[in-house]
């Protein structure tokens, strides 16, 4: 015969479990014995091990009572439907798991595969993890505000990152996001970035709705609120013929 402990501890619940069994009625309370003690036989052990099981895998206590009272084959054909909810609910998880690591990339739940590859890519050539998020939010906003802009861009970056020069310069631009904007190396960087948009027939002097893809480049570094103003102008000026600019006195 059991103590109340004893028997709590042989089906791995606790003594207050056991009792609020008693109280909603799926474990019947046996009389006390000589001593004022409650004395629990083996069957009792086995039928609190069958209910902690049952409410272990989320089966109601007001079911566990009909099943425990059901006939073989329905207490078989309940143990079916119970496992099938638990598979099911296997198969939720797995997805909710999916999702959230997801969601920590922040990346797939926003942007297309062929986005998500670029960046992938720039985390493989070195590409510091806050540069790629900044590439992240730009391709997030310029999806939003120019999707055709987008599908271009894929194509531009991906070849860019094929040419060793470009990648270079890339590279240089991630560490820049660091540097005080007046550091000589930003004026340096500055007529690299010029030449390079020159010899690329690039002209960031009319971002329109890419205003604010560039503000967000720009929110990200001292250095780049800078930089950016810059080449804007410089491209104004070769567009549009001004000082210093095709057919200006230079």
């Amino acid at each position: 015969m059991l103590t109340i402990g004893q028997l709590a501890a042989t089906a791995g619940v606790t003594v207050r479990t056991v009792r609020h069994y008693h109280q909603v009625g799926l474990l019947p309370e046996p009389v006390r014995d000589g001593s004022g003690y409650r004395r629990y036989d083996a069957q009792a052990a086995v039928d609190l091990i069958r209910i902690r099981t049952l409410a272990d895998a989320g089966v109601p206590l007001a079911r566990i009572d009909a099943l425990l009272r059901a006939r073989p084959e329905e207490f078989a054909a309940a143990v079916a439907e119970i496992d099938a909810g638990l598979r099911r609910r296997i198969a939720e998880l797995a997805e909710h798991r999916l999702r959230i690591a997801d969601l920590a990339s922040g990346e797939r739940l926003v942007l297309p595969p062929e986005v998500v590859a670029i960046l992938d890519r720039m985390r493989a050539l070195g590409v510091s993890e806050r540069a790629v998020l900044v590439e992240r939010d730009t391709w997030i906003l310029l999806r939003a505000l120019d999707p055709e802009a987008m599908r271009r861009g894929v194509a531009a970056k991906n070849a860019s990152f094929d040419d060793p020069e470009t990648v270079r310069l890339f590279l240089v631009c991630d560490r820049s996001m660091d540097w005080d904007p007046h550091d000589p190396r930003v004026d340096a960087l500055i007529e690299e970035l010029d030449a390079w948009e020159v010899a690329h027939g690039r002209d960031s002097s009319e971002p329109g709705n890419l205003g604010v893809v560039f503000a967000r480049i720009a929110e990200s570094s001292p250095a780049w609120q800078r930089i950016l103003p810059v080449l804007a102008h410089r491209a104004l000026r070769r567009r549009t013929g001004g000082p210093g600019g095709p057919g200006g006195p230079g």
